[in-house]
């Protein structure tokens, strides 16, 4: 259960009274004029229109569309059906893209980059972490995906310092339809999903939803994954009028596989799996079959978009996410003292099972204010929310018996934390072809906790962050840019484990040229971003599989991303991305063998100088596409002190896609197979994995000796997911 302090979610609750009372409101606004489309924005456009840049605006971004990621979304997750995008890299526990997956960006974690769903905050609070695995089947009720790399325009939520992602789902429709998805492939994985929309009501309601089903059994040992999820969305429209209720949420039960294994496993059978193992009283080695990660999350959101006039609009939205579930697993020789247990005998330590609990609340409201005329476009809007978190661990089953009662907590910690940030952006025309950018935001964090921490945390961050640049456009086929801006972040709650953490700071340079024309898109930016007290990962795990991060001191990210489609004809297409960087810690100190040294200029860790992707698609009929998707990621470092025994090689893999749709007459609108050959080289390739080091004074007293270690993620060779959709 990776990460599983720093995560979230519970117990559903109905949302059919929610929707009862919100469509009963509506009900008695439906007086009001008819639609006017050519005068109504986009619902979702609106949505997210106060964090999304556009060609004007002089950052760095891509846009992934529901038309570009339906032709894989056969199961996997979102990070993974992102994994061709810019200076992107992704890993799965599992090592088949379902279950615990994660995604980089220009090398900074997923804890650092800051996730949005229709403009609401999703990272965890606490571990500011996003687990994909509580919403599967996700994409299916997504509209698009814009991701900026660097710090990007003003968002809600913990600070962008790599990235930061924003979901819009699906926009309203006008006519009624509905989808019936099954897929099957390697690993005993399936996928099963309904979907629905009722079209404009009334010329004013639509109702839409999906009930998805994910099993896989994983490519690694036992590493199976049992998912469900669903979605529900009711929209009401009229001439100024747009609101939007939504609720949505998924269940997952996760076998664990977040201690990877080591070299001498990995060249034996890569897809061992250590986690729950135990030896019987009869002496057998054997492994617990309940060693899982279980949990439940509830999202609640309600959108409301007031058109005042053709230069104002209005957004607000109030959400609400509930979530709650336990990692349980199998504890050898657990001392009785340390879960609060009395034994009747004389030993002192006993097998047990516990599970680790964790009850979250997170709510609050987002809102926005547009004034936007011929020369200026300028947004007011901010957030406030609330996260309040227990953790609470409790035993409920030992081998030995004990005087105590099972199912009493052993431990019972608490986080609460408040956000509220407030921003003000414009983008003014300063003369004909230049646009001027700036951005300001302030944003207060009120944090505390108790729990795994040396001390009580009762800390207050008062961040101001700048953003201002300029965009030149020569003419309607080209634009440049150049921007600056300052990131803040505060600790998340396992960074406090080191008793002096501070929060980190990031001056972002990017500069940056975009041109399109009927069959070329090419966008080229280098970035300089520069770092103070950055909390780089160590490379080691704690025992639960979350990372450990510590504050770098001086370092800085430095690179050139170019990414492109090109159109050759109507039957083929390419779209090439290359990122070069380089990451380095400044002045890096370590101690080895019980003397601090100086380092000097070492590698952030997970951070690769090279990332290419490439999709080659070819296709021969209009209702057939064949693409070639490739990836390559160079070697890299998991820690900071440039070990040799630290090093993740290089590699290079090969998807292959195939979709085709046959437009019926009768019953079906249209009939859509998919098929989706992941690693066809059949690339035995590591994404991910962990290094550590610790000082041995017992080999030979008097003297501390530095021991390196190392663990790995395999992922999976040549598999294969194939399905067909029926849509009506």
């Amino acid at each position: 259960m990776k990460q599983f302090f720093s995560r979230k979610v519970a117990k559903s609750q109905s949302y059919k009274v929610l929707l009862s009372i919100i469509f009963s409101l509506l009900s008695f606004l439906s007086f009001s004029q008819e639609i006017d489309t050519t005068k109504t924005k986009n619902l979702g456009e609106v949505m997210v229109q106060a964090i999304r840049a556009n060609d004007k605006t002089p950052v760095t971004f891509s846009n992934f569309t529901k038309k570009e990621f339906a032709k894989r979304n056969l199961g996997q997750d979102i990070p993974i059906l992102m994994n061709f995008l810019p200076s992107v890299v992704t890993t799965s526990d599992a090592g088949a893209g379902i279950g615990y997956t994660g995604i980089r960006v220009r090398g900074s974690d997923a804890t650092r980059v800051n996730v949005t769903i229709n403009g609401i905050p999703y990272n965890d609070s606490e571990s500011h972490g996003t687990f994909w695995v509580n919403m599967p089947d996700f994409a299916s009720s997504v509209e698009s995906i814009q991701l900026q790399r660097g710090v990007g325009t003003s968002t809600n939520g913990a600070g962008a310092f790599g990235a930061s992602l924003n979901l819009l789902t699906e926009n309203s429709n006008t006519k009624a339809g509905g989808e019936i998805s099954n897929s099957f492939g390697s690993f005993n994985t399936g996928k099963h999903s309904v979907k629905f929309n009722t079209g404009l009501m009334n010329n004013h309601f639509e109702i839409s939803g999906r009930l998805s089903k994910i099993y896989s059994d994983g490519y690694i040992d036992r590493a199976f994954s049992d998912l469900k999820s669903y979605f529900l969305q009711g929209s009401f429209i009229n001439k100024t009028t747009k609101i939007k209720a939504l609720v949505f949420g998924g269940t997952e039960k996760t076998y664990q596989a977040y201690y990877g294994i080591d070299a001498e496993t990995l060249s034996k059978d890569r897809k061992s799996n250590s986690i729950g193992g135990f030896t019987d009283e009869f002496g057998n080695s054997r492994f617990y079959d309940n060693e899982t990660d279980n949990y439940q999350q509830d999202h609640y959101q309600l959108h409301w978009n007031e058109s005042i006039s053709k230069n104002w609009n209005t957004n607000l939205a109030f959400h609400y996410t509930k979530g709650k579930g336990y990692y349980e697993n199998y504890k050898e020789d657990a001392k009785f003292v340390d879960y609060n247990l009395t034994p009747l005998g004389t030993s002192t330590t006993t097998d047990l099972i516990r599970q680790k609990w964790l009850d979250n609340d997170f709510y609050g409201t987002t809102f926005s204010v547009n004034y936007k005329n011929e020369k200026l476009d300028f947004i007011f809007g901010g957030s406030a929310n609330k996260y309040e978190g227990l953790h609470y661990g409790k035993v409920i089953w030992a081998r030995l018996a004990s005087t105590s009662e099972l199912g009493d907590h052993y431990y019972d910690d608490y986080g609460i934390k408040t956000d509220v940030n407030f921003f003000a952006k414009a983008n003014y025309q300063i003369i004909d072809k230049l646009n001027l950018f700036a951005d300001l935001q302030s944003r207060k964090v009120n944090y505390k906790a108790n729990g795994v921490l040396p001390t009580f945390i009762d800390e207050s961050f008062n961040f101001f962050n700048p953003k201002a640049g300029l965009t030149f456009s020569p003419n309607d086929k080209n634009n440049i840019y150049f921007s600056f801006a300052v990131a803040n972040r505060e600790p998340k709650r396992d960074d406090y484990e080191n008793k002096n953490v501070k929060p980190e700071k990031l001056n972002d340079f990017e500069l940056g040229w975009r041109f399109a024309n009927q069959k070329i898109k090419l966008n080229a930016n280098g970035y300089y971003m520069q770092y103070k007290d950055q909390l780089v990962l160590t490379g080691a795990i704690n025992d639960v599989g979350t990372p450990i991060a510590q504050n770098s001191g001086e370092s800085y990210r430095i690179g050139l991303e170019i990414d492109s489609k090109i159109q050759f004809s109507d039957k083929w297409s390419i779209q090439p991305n290359i990122a070069i960087s380089e990451s380095k810690n400044n002045d890096f100190y370590f101690e080895r063998d019980g003397i601090l040294q100086n380092l000097g200029k070492t590698n952030i860790s997970f951070s690769p100088q090279i990332i290419a992707g490439n999709i080659l698609t070819f296709s021969p009929l209009k209702p057939l596409q064949i693409s070639l998707l490739s990836k390559f990621v160079g070697e890299q470092f998991m820690g900071n002190i440039d070990a040799e025994g630290s090093k993740l090689n290089d590699y290079f893999i090969n998807d292959l896609n195939i979709t085709y749709e046959i437009e019926t007459k009768k019953i079906f609108k249209s009939i859509v197979i998919s098929v989706l050959a992941n690693n066809i080289l059949n690339k035995e390739y590591i994404s991910n994995g962990y290094f550590f080091t610790y000082n041995d004074d017992f080999s030979n007293p008097g003297t501390i000796k530095t021991i390196e270690g190392a663990g790995y993620y395999p992922q999976a060779t040549a598999n294969i997911l194939a399905g067909i959709t029926l849509k009506f």
